[in-house]
């Protein structure tokens, strides 16, 4: 009997050919499942390819005896209750490389545009209130800045060598400091979050959400930024206090921000959507076409190695 397995969301079809035909794969003809609508197939499945959006609670890991794969559709797995399903003894997988550089390339886009207020220009010309001039539309130049990277895996590092493009200092805070030899060869200086969050002119965030990581970002350290500063967050929603950045965007104690990822997804604030000095986008950091179609694929792979007893599966637990 062929494993079945549940797919959340319609994803490129291409991604799960090889899936099909050694599974019986279930896929949402519309919409995507949520867990109540998936929970008629939850008793009979073995492996379930979740999105971001699908919460694999508790509650849908009781309710799915025969699962014994989560092969998420992206790397973080916040949405996904790792320890228990640990416990349940379900593999838990992820899909770490393909997120890598679209997510690094979205996260410079970000930077970019609130460094020109690419955004606001293009606004402004389009409804009249912007033309050419010398001393107005002007925007920060890169070239000498220092940028702080906050979260210094692979993501965060993809961050770096963009930013070298542009001569820009590096500044970065992780759990796990790089060995001296490996600063000097990526050009980048550690610093704890303080000194990073006061001498940079960019802050860019590339950090798991998990209990130690919310809010990392609060009214605080919000403080410690400079007024000139911009934050750029293409992480998690929820390593940054919401409340406490729209306040600060409002007031004028950072010059802005840029936001691919929201507390509360996929609502989006109407405070931050009224503000000007923000730039926002839809969780679009792995939205490429070939992003996607890998992400599928890897995770279709997952699936498949575990069922043939097969080496090379991305473990999370």
């Amino acid at each position: 009997m062929k494993p079945r397995i549940l797919i959340t969301s319609r994803l490129f079809d291409e991604s799960f050919a090889a899936l099909e035909r050694e599974c019986e794969v279930i896929r949402p003809d519309r919409a995507p499942f949520t867990p109540e609508t998936a929970a008629p197939f939850l008793p009979h499945i073995d492996g379930l390819i979740p999105t971001q959006a699908f919460r694999v609670t508790r509650e849908v890991i009781d309710r799915s005896p025969r699962l014994r794969i989560v092969a998420n559709f992206g790397t973080g797995t916040d949405n996904i209750d790792v320890a228990y399903a640990t416990e349940r003894g379900v593999v838990v997988a992820n899909t770490p490389d393909p997120v890598v550089e679209p997510t690094a390339e979205l996260a410079y886009g970000l930077l970019l545009a609130a460094a020109r207020g690419i955004v606001r220009l293009d606004r402004g010309v389009r409804d009249g209130s912007v033309r050419v001039s010398v001393m107005r539309n002007l925007g920060t130049t890169l070239r000498g800045k220092t940028l702080g990277i906050v979260g210094y895996g692979r993501i965060g590092q993809a961050v770096a060598r963009y930013a070298h493009g542009s001569a820009m200092r590096i500044l970065y805070f992780n759990r796990h400091p790089l060995t001296a030899d490996r600063e000097r060869a990526q050009g980048v200086c550690y610093a704890p979050l303080d000194r990073l969050l006061a001498e940079a002119d960019f802050v860019t965030l590339h950090t798991p959400l998990t209990e130690q990581t919310r809010h990392l970002i609060g009214a605080r350290e919000l403080g410690l930024m400079k007024p000139t500063a911009f934050l750029i967050n293409t992480s998690r929603g929820g390593v940054v206090d919401e409340r406490a950045l729209t306040e600060a965007l409002r007031a004028g104690r950072i010059a802005g921000a840029g936001l691919d990822v929201f507390e509360t997804e996929p609502q989006i604030p109407e405070e931050l959507r009224t503000l000007d000095n923000v730039i926002l986008t839809p969780h679009a950091g792995t939205a490429t076409t070939e992003a996607r179609m890998e992400m599928g694929c890897r995770a279709a792979d997952n699936i498949l190695r575990f069922f043939r007893g097969e080496p090379g599966i991305t473990r999370v637990n």
